[in-house]
């Protein structure tokens, strides 16, 4: 359609016999990029913003503005958006009413002083916001970004139980330095912790790992909604398997939701119906500024105050900006409130459904999995329960129909997420599941005739 700036499309060469878009190349990815990787290694700082020049051997787009769920980048093209910043801001692109209270809970921080060498009423308000909304945080810290957040939860598990060891789950991300890819244990860049890793979504496997080592553990941390592997939401019998095998141990059982608190008035934890020891936040909860948090159970937060006996340290010059404090309590009090979270998750979800549906009436193999805003494409008819369970070709699929969904307006992440956001209207739902369904009918054949 013209106005998503979209001026032609070509004929397009297959992937799969080592060719790219012609057009692609030419008229969407041009623009403007780095003749050299001398100051900025691969173009990025980030290695998931990489991913699209490494993996499909493009020059990068550079980002310059998003404006009512559109991204514009500085070839002037205008693309329907989302990746939604790997979901860091629920309500990006801004509609004019959600910038305004953005703007003006940002202008009145600015106005007041950045970093104030003290508390401020910006911590104190997101500090309730966060712990009436979610039911296993009675205190909370914050910090700067999800890493973060995951790193301070751990070793506070680590001196509170005064265990060394930890559990988590092949194909896990918990941050730059706590990756666990599918079946290869841990990432080369980790934090030296003492890891056990266990399969995810087997709950006499989980259970049997924290019996195993319960005189040494002291922590199982999990997401419940697999992301960085593709979106797989654990079962509750999962989750519930490490509830009690936690509780049995005493090693404590952390909730990894820097995505997925976003999913519904109380996150996954709440979706569940599961408390977990500890929580750790990111991404969304600062409102598209920087920001990490991790809170729990009151006994284990104390264990900061410096009144008490042998206190924990936790410092950090920005973990109470005031930017990214206010920008998070205007968003979670007037932007994404619970009422809000909740119908926001009943709509994605009828999405995802009503795109799943779509599939199967065309007969392709293609499912999304995932909950509500937070989406992945997978090869199938069922979606995958573990790591173990995705179809081998299933990355390649996603960098297809990534491809392709770009030369039809709408950009994807290259290895296949989905992230929906707050501004989306129910037309703009409707131009993706269209645009979706048909990259992915062009783009199956080219599998291979099984397919």
């Amino acid at each position: 359609p013209p106005e998503y700036g979209i001026v032609g499309i070509t004929a397009y060469g297959t992937l799969l016999s080592g060719y790219h878009y012609d057009w692609l190349q030419r008229e969407l990815v041009r623009p403007f990029y780095f003749t050299d990787n001398e100051r900025l290694p691969q173009y990025a700082t980030e290695d998931v913003l990489r991913a699209r020049v490494e993996r499909d051997n493009l020059e990068p787009n550079i980002v310059e503005a998003q404006n009512g769920r559109r991204l514009a980048e500085l070839n002037l093209k205008r693309l329907i958006h989302v990746p939604a910043e790997q979901p860091v801001v629920l309500s990006t692109p801004l509609t004019p009413a959600i910038a305004d209270v953005d703007r003006l809970a940002l202008r009145e921080a600015l106005e007041n002083g950045l970093v104030l060498s003290g508390p401020n009423r910006h911590e104190a308000a997101l500090a309730e916001l966060v712990c009436t909304r979610f039911p296993s945080v009675d205190q909370v810290r914050f910090c700067n970004s999800g890493t973060e957040a995951n790193l301070f939860a751990l070793i506070t598990a680590q001196n509170v139980t005064d265990r060394s060891r930890i559990v988590a789950f092949d194909g896990a991300y918990h941050g730059g330095v706590l990756t666990f890819p599918t079946g290869s244990g841990a990432g080369r860049m980790n934090a030296p912790f003492d890891v056990v890793v266990a399969p995810y979504n087997d709950p006499e496997a989980a259970a049997q790992q924290i019996t195993d080592h319960a005189g040494t553990l002291a922590a199982v941390i999990v997401e419940p909604l697999l992301g960085a592997a593709g979106n797989i939401p654990a079962s509750r019998a999962f989750l519930q398997s490490l509830r009690e095998a936690c509780t049995q141990t005493g090693a404590l059982l952390i909730f990894d939701e820097v995505k997925t608190s976003r999913l519904g008035a109380a996150g996954l934890q709440g979706y569940f119906d599961i408390t977990p020891d500890m929580t750790t936040f990111g991404k969304y909860l600062g409102g598209g500024l920087p920001v990490g948090a991790f809170g729990g159970r009151r006994d284990i937060m104390e264990r900061f105050d410096p009144t008490g006996a042998q206190p924990l340290g936790h410092a950090g010059t920005f973990n109470n900006n005031t930017l990214s404090m206010a920008a998070g309590a205007a968003g979670l009090s007037q932007v994404f409130t619970p009422a809000r979270a909740e119908d926001f998750l009943v709509r994605t979800e009828a999405f995802r459904r009503r795109m799943n549906e779509a599939f199967r009436a065309r007969g392709l193999a293609v499912v999304l999995s995932g909950i509500g805003s937070i989406l992945s494409l997978h090869l199938g008819r069922t979606p995958p329960e573990t790591c173990a369970a995705i179809d081998g070709a299933t990355p390649l699929l996603r960098r297809q129909v990534h491809l392709n969904a770009l030369e039809k307006g709408l950009a994807l992440t290259p290895r296949g997420d989905i992230f929906l956001s707050l501004p989306m209207s129910d037309q703009t739902l409707d131009h993706i599941h269209a645009t979706l369904l048909e990259a992915v009918t062009e783009e199956l054949p080219l599998l291979g005739p099984a397919r």
